[in-house]
């Protein structure tokens, strides 16, 4: 099984391209590779719990399902600290199947094989 990274840094700044990466990634984890949507910049805020719900992009499915559909399938979410953290976002604050993480589990996972997906 392949791990792959879908970098998402993107939400309510462009509903499209935070929409898109949950797409793949959806499909990454549904046929069985293990999956990540890594979320950095103005991304770090879809691992806040409700604020998925309000980034919507017409003809797209609905992030917020799709993000629960991700982590129904297995799928897990990254929020960076780096990002996460100037944006007063804590492990409280997080969507079910998210975590916080630094820079050295990203490079660690990229070190063991992960792919990194751009999407977006």
């Amino acid at each position: 099984m392949t791990r792959m990274l879908f970098h998402c840094t993107h939400g309510r700044d462009d509903p499209e391209r935070a929409i898109v990466p949950f797409i793949g990634a959806n499909v990454a984890a549904a046929s069985g590779q293990e999956a990540v949507v890594l979320l950095t910049i103005e991304g770090a805020w879809l691992c806040k719990r409700g604020y998925a719900e309000e980034v919507e992009a017409e003809g797209f499915p609905s992030l917020a399902e799709l993000l629960a559909s991700f982590v129904e399938a297995g799928g897990a979410i990254w929020g960076c600290s780096a990002c996460t953290t100037p944006r007063g976002i804590t492990e409280a604050d997080l969507v079910s199947g998210a975590q916080i993480v630094g820079a050295a589990t990203i490079v660690a996972a990229v070190a063991e094989g992960a792919v990194p997906v751009a999407l977006g």
